[in-house]
């Protein structure tokens, strides 16, 4: 099976100034797929290209079986997209907004279970300007995939929100996931891709410079430990493989290690080192 995006030698420039350089990328059927990259990287024209917004200036692009530069109403059907500002319907009820966006769809779920889906439904009749930020970000989700789409775009889905909505919303990203929706997601969070997404993509200078899942990404970097811990008021700091081993013989002579800390790499570790190598 093809997959559900397939993207070879993109490249878009503005005037002079190149944003996409000979990029490849590839997107399964059913992927949490995280695109991660400065500010200037790229993602945004990426993105537009393949959700059919933005024009190429070269390249091969396929999206769900079609070239999105030329696709029709039938395959845009097929596509949700979450920006990240919408819209304000805010004199409309989430109810009426819900109803108004599913008249746009030929097939479309429910409103009113797409409301509960997310977490809206005891909210149906409130005023769209009285949500709280999250609230509202889940409507955007809503309104995203109210036309049940195979491919759904999530552009910084969490931006402002506090932990506990945070978490809230990954729920609901998995449940879409296992509902078989293929999710592309850009984010600025490296922990958000880190939990949510299946494979990253590293995008630096208009080209993807890494993909791989969250896990193998980390291992693009030293596999040392950091460990640290305060003697008296000195800080010590040691890079090892085997901080097991430097804890139990700097614990011989009896002294408490105070303060002590065995810290890995991460993600984000990860994605600074490729984006300053880019």
């Amino acid at each position: 099976m093809t997959p559900a995006i397939q993207v070879r030698g993109l490249c878009k420039s503005y005037g002079q100034v190149p944003a996409v350089r000979d990029l490849d990328l590839d997107v399964e059927y059913g992927e949490i797929f995280a695109i991660l990259g400065p500010n200037g990287a790229g993602k945004s024209t990426t993105v537009e290209i393949l959700e059919g917004n933005r024009q190429r200036d070269s390249g091969d692009v396929v999206v769900l079986g079609e070239d999105p530069g030329t696709a029709g109403r039938s395959w845009r059907a097929k596509i949700g997209i979450v920006l990240q500002e919408a819209s304000d319907f805010g004199m409309l009820t989430v109810s009426e907004t819900a109803r108004m966006f599913a008249q746009c769809f030929g097939d479309a779920r429910i409103p009113g279970e797409v409301l509960q889906l997310v977490g809206l439904g005891s909210l149906s009749d409130s005023k769209v300007r009285t949500l709280s930020g999250g609230q509202r970000r889940r409507l955007d989700v809503a309104l995203g995939i109210i036309g049940m789409p195979q491919l759904l775009f999530l552009d910084e889905p969490t931006t402002g929100f506090d932990p506990e909505a945070r978490r809230k919303f990954w729920d609901l990203i998995r449940l879409l996931a296992l509902d078989g929706t293929t999710i592309v997601l850009t984010t600025h969070y490296l922990d958000e891709a880190a939990t949510l997404a299946d494979r990253v993509a590293v995008i630096a200078g208009g080209r993807v410079v890494a993909v791989d899942s969250p896990a193998q990404l980390i291992g693009y970097v030293n596999s040392a430990a950091t460990v640290r811990w305060m003697e008296g008021d000195e800080e010590h700091v040691e890079h090892t493989e085997h901080p097991t081993e430097l804890i139990r013989r700097r614990s011989r002579d009896g002294d408490e290690l105070s303060r002590l800390t065995v810290s890995r790499p991460t993600l984000e570790d990860a994605y600074l080192q490729l984006i300053g190598q880019a």
